[in-house]
């Protein structure tokens, strides 16, 4: 097998979460792209299910939609499933829905706090669990892919504290599982992106102030465009990437090589 062909993903199926918008579009046409089915997962399904059709015309691909919420464990039981039902296996994960909130650490709510790490560390974990679950009863040698942050490695001036720490605590979940599943043939890594347009950062980008600290503070001087996520997401759950596992990948720039 020639070098790109590792890369291809043909006869690989996947599930990506958090794909109403932003990020989770950009890991979707990644994965079909190269050549895999995908499950699509969100909250806001008619965003979803336009997502979809978009992707899966673009590409040929089976882009399936289902609403789900990943803080539920029992919508993650149903999303398992019905990727097993849609394409009879789980090659790929990748754990892409997240939330922030915004506020410093003496003002912002215990509300708030609790649903950062609901969505965002324990629905992680949970999609993990039950993904991990189902590669071994299939002898899947699979891929698990969760979506970090720089900020999960490094603090910054804005005052988010929960989504710092949950992003913190999904690279060593990362380190985790991919020491404890690597004698089942899965592996498990995480991209850590800087800045790129999503409805997340789409009031960071449009403040003149923010975005010439963000291209001051990022050795190539400028955010990223959402297609740059794109190789390392397939590096990362192709055969390229065979002997990688525990390997939080920054996807930012250079932001944290400064």
């Amino acid at each position: 097998m020639g070098i790109l062909d590792k890369f291809g993903l043909k006869g690989r199926s996947a599930i990506v979460t958090g794909v109403s918008c932003g990020l989770g579009v950009a890991f979707t046409e990644a994965l079909a792209e190269a050549g895999a089915d995908v499950l699509i997962v969100a909250r806001r399904e008619e965003k979803l299910v336009r997502n979809a059709e978009v992707i899966s015309k673009a590409t040929g691909r089976r882009i399936l939609p289902l609403k789900a919420d990943i803080s539920q464990e029992e919508d993650i039981v149903r999303m398992v499933k019905a990727a097993d039902d849609a394409f009879g296996k789980i090659d790929i994960l990748i754990n892409n829905a997240g939330v922030a909130a915004q506020g410093t650490s003496t003002e912002i709510s215990k509300g708030d706090w609790d649903n950062v790490i609901s969505v965002n560390l324990t629905g992680s974990f949970l999609c993990a669990r039950h993904a991990i679950k189902d590669m071994i009863s299939k002898k899947v040698r699979g891929s698990i892919i969760n979506i970090a942050s720089i900020y999960g490695m490094c603090g910054d001036i804005f005052p988010a504290a929960p989504y710092y720490a949950s992003k913190g605590a999904v690279v060593n979940l990362t380190r985790a599982l991919a020491v404890e599943y690597a004698a089942s043939g899965i592996r498990v890594n995480a991209i850590a992106p800087g800045f790129f347009p999503s409805e997340m950062t789409e009031e960071a980008l449009r403040d003149k102030e923010m975005m010439s600290y963000i291209n001051s503070r990022t050795p190539l001087g400028r955010p990223g465009n959402t297609d740059e996520l794109k190789g390392a997401a397939v590096y990362l759950a192709s055969d390229a990437s065979s002997y990688v596992t525990g390997h939080t990948l920054p996807v930012d720039g250079g932001w944290m090589a400064k």
